[in-house]
């Protein structure tokens, strides 16, 4: 098969099932948006039939740029059908995008007759509604309908859809879509994010060899609490325990964790995304690995950064639901997972002196955490369950 894959935020494990399927011999072109803000996979081409290609090159995103980012996001949208003219695929994938973008691009692929999957990481809807700043929350509550709208419109324009945990098809059902539902969990990948020593390169480099560490890498959206990080650095000091916040992010939670520092006077080290190959070693610098999900967000998105970390073999610390799946998955590594409010942190604080405290404690749970990376994110049969839906909505024989 014409493969045309587009995954907006350039995330690794999307990256790697493009691989996959270029490996078992389909043409497949792998679209990104750089104007998008994240940590990276691995978008360099080294499989024959596999071509990476952009969008976004000359686009500067304002994320509080409501208005503004809603023709942008729309413009992308144009610019991701050109390419996906340009490809002339049998069929596409599309994974991570914003409703505008989504919308144009479902629009057009219907008018071009070319079937594609929605592979539903986030419900937009529910993420927007859960941001409740007071000076935007009107206006919150009216995009969340108005693009609730579009993305129940975009998933009935599917071929067949892929979701990532059980708790998105009550959705579908509401929508009239879970028909053509299908669930296969996110995973990482194992092949190259591995665990490495806590004391290496870029712990060198960051002066952070020795220093109890705290580390958060990835994005600090909609669904997350920012200074919640700062406010469990400052009970573990109150508990007399020196720890260093390390932040690996670009966006808008630096400034906010920058004068939450302040205030509260935490040291923290704040850095940009790093270069997906140093990975390892930046997860390896954790002596704790955190992972943030607001409540309202519990339900209908599974923090693509808390698989990276059970593959880097690190205890990991989760503020988020209890019901979330990657939380479940925190529970079978034996690692920790608290509600993310503030009067949940005194216990997270205290767990996480347990752990700094006990090294074989904490060798244990990473030991945990690699254990179950290798027994839940195998690639093999999550991309044969993507190629076989790949090949239903073409018509193309099933084996």
């Amino acid at each position: 098969m014409r493969i045309f894959v587009h995954d907006y935020s350039g995330h690794p494990f999307q990256a790697q099932l493009s691989r996959e399927l270029a490996r078992r011999g389909h043409a497949v072109v792998h679209s990104t948006c750089t104007a998008y803000r994240s940590g990276k996979g691995d978008l360099e081409s080294d499989v024959p039939g596999l071509r990476f290609v952009t969008i976004g090159d000359r686009t500067v995103l304002n994320k509080q740029a409501y208005v503004r980012r809603l023709f942008q996001e729309s413009r992308l949208g144009i610019e991701l059908t050109r390419q996906v003219r340009r490809a002339r695929p049998d069929v596409a994938l599309l994974s991570n995008m914003p409703i505008p973008t989504l919308v144009v691009t479902a629009a057009v692929l219907k008018r071009l007759g070319i079937p594609w999957v929605l592979w539903h990481q986030d419900v937009t809807a529910v993420a927007l509604k859960s941001f409740a700043a007071a000076e935007v929350a009107d206006a919150m509550g009216i995009a969340a309908k108005v693009f609730g709208a579009g993305e129940k419109w975009a998933a009935h324009q599917a071929s067949a859809i892929v979701v990532i945990a059980d708790s998105f098809v009550e959705v579908h059902r509401q929508w009239g879509t879970a028909g053509k539902v299908t669930v296969i969990p996110n995973w990482a990948p194992l092949d190259e994010i591995v665990p490495v020593a806590r004391a290496n390169a870029w712990s060198d480099e960051q002066d952070l060899s020795g220093v109890k560490t705290l580390l958060y890498a990835g994005t600090l959206g909609l669904k997350h609490s920012p200074v919640l990080l700062v406010q469990l650095v400052e009970r573990l000091r109150q508990r007399g325990e020196r720890v260093r916040l390390v932040v690996v992010n670009e966006g808008p939670a630096v400034p906010v964790l920058q004068r939450a520092a302040a205030v509260h006077g935490v040291e923290v080290t704040l850095l940009p995304f790093q270069p997906y190959r140093r990975l390892p070693e930046v997860l390896g610098t954790g002596d704790v690995l955190v992972v943030l999900l607001e409540g309202d967000a519990g339900m209908f998105s599974v923090p693509s950064k808390t698989l990276s970390y059970l593959c880097a073999g690190r205890p990991v610390l989760g503020l988020m639901p209890a019901e979330n799946l990657a939380a479940q998955l925190l529970h079978q590594a034996g690692s920790a997972v608290f509600p993310p409010a503030q009067s949940s942190l005194e216990d997270a604080a205290g767990w996480v002196q347990e752990v700094l405290s006990d090294p074989e404690y904490a060798a244990l749970l990473g030991k945990r955490s690699r254990v179950l990376a290798e027994r839940e994110f195998a690639l093999e049969g999550s991309a044969s369950r993507f190629e076989e839906i790949l090949k239903a909505v073409t018509g193309a024989p099933v084996p």
